[in-house]
């Protein structure tokens, strides 16, 4: 592989260049575990390094080539960039750690790259890590690296850039190349790959009462455990972005409003081989089973058929569905109202997948992300501990939080996910019934979705005043505000004990309105509520007894 021209000064003119700091990324390291969990790879030497022939042409020096053409580097600047620099973090948080992706990472840019040093550095990796490869076969074909790639992928396999606020790319390396990377000045930190899974659990019996629930502030009865009310027109001119394991398009509930948007996992094709993401799908937008009816579903699939995947797969999707949500702002479609997002997945701890799935809401992206079925602390997983997105825990039936659902002060809220009936794949007419905060978090998608469609049109009193419409921070700000609190069950004090709602179908001008906060079934006004009833019966019941007493009184006069 050959390089720029640029490159001839690579090895040399590196050591040179300035470190930007970035404290929200530098400081990461601290936060996540880089003093106890991170792990620095290890440079081995093998053999004598080729000689580079220094003859300078103008500003750059002629780069010496070897008989099958491929650049040789100089020993000495390859030294000196190892010892000039401090090696960036490698991050291995300890809940990751259980289902590392062998040789393969996630690498971060520091806030401020240009283009040219990405260029740069992706070239100068991509060649190095060539001739690290190579070297490693002749030395041991049977090395662990070339083993345990599943994919037989092997040096950089993509870039990543969320909006403008986070960059950076992924591949699988030699641990001589990781160190390389890791002393490369424009690296802030490098994640170690882990697998994500599905976060749900199959059920065969259960009925549709999710979408009751949403609806109604007060517990379902037998009058009102089937009955959902909403805005018919909720949802529309709105898109959700799906990530997960894709999405059976041609399945009849989606009413042609389903599409393809993108296949991540190399080799995999492009449909539903799971149910997983297409069931999410069809709680977002489906006609029988989904909150929003009316608005459009996108698939990015970045789970396999068997619902794993890897974390750099993942953050891949949240960078495409971040790209066309932008895109879709450019076109200056007047019917096009925003975008929301699902990710019912998770694993360990990612920090990588935290920042980018910030990034997304940042730059427009009304996001939901499950909380996770470990029965544990949400702050331990991704992407539910990325604070903002809106976190979703489990609820059952019976306004309890499911046994299995994750908690602490990263969850924002509750939502259905216990027996939840909705689309599957199999055929364009297939239903199933699942249960987890995978089935949960679309609730929440959904709603987002619903809202957004319904938000009050520029110039009304409850508009913002922008022009680009309610924004992420704003809309989870409501959505919590108009939540029911203090309903659920086994709820930890450090929870917030919040259950959605969607307002019944009825006028949502308290949702967007001052008044939103005074809307709230909050546990005090239920409480003061309760009091103020039984005040009422017992004034309700002297006056009656005193009004008896009269009316004895007056007949005893007039006898």
């Amino acid at each position: 592989m050959q390089l720029r021209h640029s490159v001839g000064l690579a090895i040399l003119s590196a050591i040179a260049v300035q470190g930007l700091l970035i404290p929200n990324i530098e400081s990461l390291p601290s936060q996540f575990g880089a003093n106890g969990d991170s792990e620095q790879g290890v440079l081995a030497h093998h053999g004598k390094h080729p000689k580079v022939d220094m003859a300078h042409h103008g500003k750059h020096p002629k780069i010496a080539k070897d008989s099958k053409g491929h650049p040789k580097f100089c020993p000495e600047a390859l030294k000196k960039m190892k010892e000039g620099h401090p090696s960036a973090p490698v991050i291995t948080t300890h809940s990751a750690s259980k289902n590392l992706i062998p040789y393969s990472y996630i690498i971060v840019f520091k806030k401020g790259v240009t283009s040219e040093d990405i260029d740069f550095h992706r070239d100068l990796v991509s060649t190095l890590h060539e001739e690290s490869v190579s070297k490693l076969k002749e030395s041991d074909p049977n090395h662990s690296f070339f083993v345990s790639n599943e994919n037989g992928e092997t040096g950089y396999t993509g870039d990543f850039s969320v909006g403008d606020l986070l960059k950076g790319y992924t591949g699988y390396f030699t641990d001589d190349t990781l160190e390389l990377i890791s002393k490369h000045p424009a690296v802030a930190f490098i994640e170690r790959d882990s697998r994500v899974f599905a976060t749900d659990f199959e059920t065969q019996n259960g009925a549709p009462w999710g979408l009751a629930r949403v609806s109604h502030r007060k517990p379902l009865s037998l009058g009102s455990f089937n009955k959902y009310l909403y805005d018919g027109a909720g949802g529309e001119g709105v898109t959700s972005y799906v990530i997960d394991t894709g999405i059976h398009v041609t399945h009849k509930e989606f009413q042609g409003r389903a599409s393809w948007g993108k296949t991540i996992p190399a080799g995999d094709v492009d449909d539903d081989g799971n149910g997983h993401g297409t069931h999410c799908a069809g709680t977002i937008a489906s006609e029988s089973y989904g909150v929003a009816k009316k608005a459009n579903v996108v698939a990015i699939k970045v789970l396999r058929s068997n619902g794993s995947g890897s974390m750099s797969d993942v953050l891949k999707g949240v960078e495409y569905a971040t790209q066309s949500h932008l895109d879709a702002v450019k076109k200056g479609n007047k019917k096009f109202k925003g975008s929301t997002a699902n990710m019912s997945l998770g694993g360990g701890k990612s920090p990588a997948l935290d920042l980018a799935v910030n990034a997304a809401v940042k730059n427009g992206i009304h996001f939901a992300v499950a909380a996770g079925n470990e029965n544990q602390d949400a702050c331990n997983t991704s992407p539910a501990a990325a604070e903002n997105a809106i976190t979703v825990g489990a609820s059952t039936l019976s306004d309890a939080r499911a046994y299995f659902s994750n908690y602490g002060k990263c969850v924002d809220i509750f939502a259905p996910g216990l027996n939840i009936l909705s689309t599957y794949t199999g055929s364009d007419d297939a239903t199933a019934t699942l249960s987890g905060t995978s089935m949960a978090s679309p609730h929440i998608a959904g709603l987002l979705t619903y809202f957004l469609s319904l938000q009050p049109a520029a110039g009304s009193l409850y508009s913002n005043g922008g022009s680009e419409g309610v924004t992420p921070a704003q809309l989870k700000k409501n959505l919590l505000k108009y939540a029911s609190v203090g309903v659920l069950e086994d709820v930890p004090e450090d929870t917030p004990n919040l259950l959605v709602y969607n307002g019944g179908g009825q006028n949502l001008s308290s949702f967007w309105g001052k008044e939103t906060e005074d809307n709230v079934a909050s546990s005090d006004n239920i409480g003061e509520f309760h009091s103020f009833v039984n005040k009422l019966e017992s004034a309700v019941e002297n006056l009656a007894q005193e009004f008896a007493h009269s009316v004895k009184e007056l007949a005893s006069e007039l006898i």
